[in-house]
């Protein structure tokens, strides 16, 4: 997940892509009873600015497996997010950032997995939830 921005700059690659697979720390996924089944995939793109920062495209896909959060039977959810992030060759405080020669993209995918996280996991779309009435 590294991207050689001192390398990329010598040759003139001032924007590019990325494709990779990521095994996801199990810490990262929120809903209890929940887990990423198999890699993220992972993908982007890049641009190198004038200043040496960094804007990224940022695009993930995973499988996302556990119990519904209405009534507890197993449940899937094919998740897909794209964010846009900036990489500067100093930190700000604000934005994330490089040492100015290599770009390490395990964070910014690292937060992408947490904000691309659903707040309920559902069997269905319309599921109600626990029927009492059930035998």
């Amino acid at each position: 997940m590294i991207i050689d921005v001192a390398r990329q700059i010598a040759l003139k690659n001032y924007r590019g892509s990325f494709s990779f697979e990521y095994d996801c720390p199990e810490e990262l996924v929120l809903l209890p009873s929940a887990r990423i089944q198999g890699k993220v995939q992972v993908e982007g793109e890049y641009e190198i600015y004038a200043d040496d920062s960094v804007g990224i495209l940022l695009r993930l896909g995973y499988l996302l497996c556990g119990q519904c959060s209405y009534c507890l039977e197993p449940a899937k959810k094919q998740v897909e997010y794209e964010c846009e992030v900036l990489f500067l060759p100093e930190d700000d405080g604000e934005n994330y950032s490089y040492n100015g020669f290599k770009l390490d993209l395990t964070t910014a995918v690292n937060d992408a997995v947490l904000f691309s996280q659903p707040q309920v996991l559902l069997c269905r779309d319309d599921c109600k939830g626990i029927d009492y009435n059930k035998e």
